[in-house]
C-alpha cells in the first residue's frame, strides 16, 4: 500500500490517519518510519496525537500507543471503540470477515452468563435465555441461540451470527437490531446476515 498512514497537523491536536484499506503489519511499518519526524514536533509541544480511520482491535490500541510514548510524552487517542457493543460503536465499517482471530467456548451458555471476545466466537453448545454473547466479528454457536447475541460489536457490518436454530427474542449486527417475531421462530432460521443495511435471516 503507497501510504498506509498519514499525518496531519490540526491547531489543537495532531492526527494520525491509519487507511482502513491497510493491513495493521503494514501501519505499524508506516508509524515506525513516521516516529523520527514527529518527534521533532515535540522539542517544546505537547499537543495531543488522535488516532483515526481503521478500526483497531484492544491489543493493537495498547501496541501504538506504547510505540509513540516510547519516544514522545504525549498523550494519546483513539477513535476506535474500546468496548463491545451498542454504545462502543462510534462508526459502521465493512471488513472480511473469512480470517477472523477465533475463540472456542467448550461449553454452552447459562442464564446470567457473559461471553466477549475481539475476534469470532465459537460456542460448543446452547447459548441459554438470559445469557450474552458478545463479539467483534462472526458469532457461530452449535447448539441453540436463545439468549443475547451480538456481532461485528465494534461495527463490522459483514459480521455474521450462525446457529442450529435462533430461538431467541432478537440478535444484533454491528448497529443493526433485529426483534424476533413469533413467525419468525417457527422458521427454524440458523443464519444471520446483514443486506442492503437491513437484517435478513436464513434457514
Amino acid at each position: 500500500m503507497r501510504n498506509p498512514v498519514r499525518i496531519n497537523m490540526k491547531r489543537d491536536e495532531i492526527i494520525i490517519m491509519i487507511s482502513e484499506q491497510a493491513t495493521y503489519a503494514q501501519a505499524i511499518e508506516s508509524l515506525e518510519k513516521k516516529i523520527p519526524a514527529l518527534k521533532k514536533l515535540y522539542k517544546a509541544e505537547k499537543t495531543p496525537i488522535c488516532v483515526m480511520g481503521k478500526v483497531l482491535k484492544n491489543k493493537e490500541m495498547n501496541e501504538i500507543s506504547r510505540l509513540i510514548k516510547n519516544e514522545i510524552d504525549v498523550e494519546v487517542s483513539f477513535d476506535s471503540p474500546q468496548i463491545l457493543g451498542l454504545h462502543g460503536i462510534k462508526k459502521v465499517f465493512e471488513r472480511d470477515i473469512e480470517n477472523s482471530e477465533t475463540k472456542f467456548y467448550r461449553s454452552g451458555l447459562r442464564s446470567g452468563q457473559r461471553l466477549e471476545f475481539e475476534g469470532s466466537l465459537v460456542i460448543l453448545g446452547d447459548v441459554n435465555g438470559g445469557a450474552e454473547v458478545i463479539a467483534g466479528e462472526n458469532i457461530v454457536i452449535l447448539g441453540e441461540l436463545r439468549g443475547l447475541a451480538h456481532a461485528g460489536a465494534k461495527g463490522n457490518k459483514k459480521a455474521i451470527i450462525a446457529a442450529n436454530c435462533l430461538d431467541c427474542p432478537q440478535i444484533r449486527i454491528a448497529n443493526v437490531i433485529k426483534e424476533m417475531e413469533e413467525a419468525d421462530l417457527y422458521e427454524e432460521y440458523k443464519y444471520a446476515y446483514i443486506q442492503d443495511e437491513k437484517m435478513v435471516l436464513e434457514s
